[in-house]
């Protein structure tokens, strides 16, 4: 079976942003999306760092060391784009103005809740960030992320093992199999993005999936 690399799972994420949007946009693979964006939605790109009005990631020969993102990758300013402080960030995030944040995740539960900054490892030194802040302040999470881990365990689960970033938060989640939708009811397979079976896609599953 074929997945979707990471460029096409940001690609397909990136169709379901709407037009005018105020998003913010993790570090790691969600960075892939700011590629796949139409200029004329006018979808204004937010890092927790201070940017509003964030362009694509940029090449070595042009990248500007003092413009970068959240993970330290250098990237663009769009046409009116603004740099602030970081309280001003975290006041954006926290006070409910992003209608949308992409992160990435390594695992989601059947309820929304995300695990998504530490594999719970002993001694690991604590690196949540901004995570827990954009969980909960912006209207929509996306999660981007596949749809097992490198071992072959699936992310997609009842209840998460590792430490939990947000409760019951996430909206949606894409991943190189499939997009899922969180319900009420639980995981909802909204499109199948790879020649898979309904019970293929089930076993790579920790949790029931719901089909149309």
């Amino acid at each position: 079976m074929k997945k979707l690399t990471r460029n096409q799972m940001a690609a397909r994420l990136a169709k379901d942003i709407a037009p005018g949007s105020y998003v913010n946009i993790g570090i790691g693979m969600p960075t892939l999306v700011a590629n796949y964006l139409d200029p004329a939605d006018e979808i204004l790109l937010h890092s927790e760092n201070g940017i509003l009005g964030m362009g694509p990631e940029v090449g070595a020969e042009e990248a500007d060391p003092e413009l970068i993102n959240a993970g330290k990758t250098p990237v663009t300013l769009l046409t009116g784009g603004s740099f602030f402080h970081h309280v001003d960030s975290f006041a954006i995030m926290r006070g409910g103005h992003l209608d949308l944040c992409v992160m990435g995740g390594m695992q989601v539960a059947a309820n929304g809740d995300l695990a998504n900054w530490s594999l719970g490892r002993a001694g690991e030194p604590p690196a949540v960030g901004g995570a827990m802040d954009l969980a909960v302040g912006a209207k929509k999470v996306y999660i981007l992320m596949e749809h097992n881990a490198k071992d072959g365990t699936p992310k997609l689960v009842e209840q998460c093992s590792l430490p939990v970033t947000g409760l019951g938060v996430v909206h949606s989640i894409y991943t190189d199999l499939a997009v899922i939708d969180v319900t009420p009811q639980g995981f909802k397979v909204r499109e199948k993005l790879v020649d898979i079976t309904n019970e293929e896609l089930q076993k790579l599953t920790a949790a029931p999936l719901s089909f149309d």
